[in-house]
């Protein structure tokens, strides 16, 4: 007599079935595991996270798990129906979803977020790792330590930073890069997350983007022969960038948090002839952070920012001939504290 199949799957969303491959990688203050069943999404996680420096916030690092799920290929139908629900689990949280679907789930309570990924989308290593890995670790240690999450650069030394803000095409890339170049440390391009009692900063100083533009600036050869040398991605507006790794031994990067000691707005305009820095009223500059940052303002986190970043200097930051004079600025800002006080 033959065994009957049960019609019901003991479990159906995979909540008792451990997978089997992993990583533990610090990245922004936290520890986190990366748990998967495909050796391929957690490369990806090898190229954005690994050889980071490890940047502590607190004396308890919060532990992290965040699970990759790689789902099964999406079988050729004869007929006009759609694919079947795939059951999964991760951060706390069931899940139901098409073997098409690539989503990212966070639950900042449970400490855990779920990342699905679909074969169509794994063919394009850079959108699955900036849209849906990084998205993923992003939100999930910003939320679960309370940091402020800002678009913005971050440069620096000797535990002392400076945040650079201003819309994309203001030439903050420009501007790090010629930071790298010149000695200068550096937390992110992009994003950066920042305590909000203490104003210590952190980020991930894995890549820096640059369009091919940029590089007329830039008059060291050998450096520029290894730029040109990085890959080419694409963003989706179709602007294409260099991806230069940092992590080579190249470029200064930040080994501990920075401590902001003032907030630079970068403007478009020439400085034409007068100083490239200029010191802004509190009164000017809260409302062009908040525009400026318009996610972090709507993060529970950001109250008690504001009233510590009240106490930090503005600046805008003007354009020069050469991104050189900038950096000159940066660096006088960042190894002056009494002229930040004041």
């Amino acid at each position: 007599m033959k065994a009957k199949v049960p019609e019901l799957c003991p479990d159906p969303f995979g909540e008792r079935s451990a997978l089997r491959m992993h990583r533990d990688i610090h990245v922004l203050g936290s520890r986190v595991r990366f748990e998967s069943n495909s050796e391929e999404l957690l490369r990806l996680v090898d190229a954005a996270y690994a050889g980071l420096p490890s940047h502590k916030l607190s004396r308890v690092e919060p532990r992290l798990r965040v699970r990759l799920v790689l789902t099964s290929p999406e079988r050729k139908r004869t007929n006009a129906e759609p694919p079947p629900l795939q059951m999964m689990s991760g951060a706390g949280l069931l899940a139901g979803a098409a073997d098409s679907s690539s989503f990212v789930v966070v639950s900042p309570h449970e400490l855990g977020a779920l990342v699905v990924v679909s074969p169509r989308m794994l063919r394009f290593p850079y959108l699955t790792r900036y849209e849906l890995i990084e998205f993923a670790v992003f939100t999930l240690t910003a939320r679960a330590q309370g940091l402020v999450a800002m678009h913005a650069a971050c440069v620096g030394r000797d535990g002392r930073g400076v945040l650079l803000l201003g819309p994309s095409g203001a030439g903050k890339s420009t501007v790090t890069l010629q930071c790298l170049i010149e000695g200068l440390g550096i937390l992110a391009e992009d994003s950066i997350f920042v305590t909000p009692d203490t104003l210590l900063a952190t980020g991930v100083s894995n890549f820096l983007h640059v369009r091919a533009d940029t590089l007329r600036w830039i008059e060291q050869r050998s450096i520029l022969a290894k730029i040109r040398k990085s890959p080419v991605i694409r963003r989706r507006s179709g602007v294409r960038k260099y991806e230069i790794d940092l992590r080579g031994g190249d470029y200064p990067l930040t080994e501990r948090p920075l401590k902001i000691v003032a907030i630079v707005f970068l403007s478009a305009r020439p400085a034409a002839g007068q100083p490239l820095l200029e010191r802004l009223s509190r009164k000017n500059a809260l409302p062009m952070l908040i525009h400026e940052q318009a996610y972090a303002a709507n993060q529970p986190s950001w109250a008690p920012f504001i009233r510590t970043v009240k106490r930090v200097p503005f600046f805008e930051l003007r354009r020069g001939q050469h991104p050189s004079e900038s950096v000159a600025a940066l660096r006088e800002l960042i190894d002056s504290p009494s002229r930040a006080a004041r």
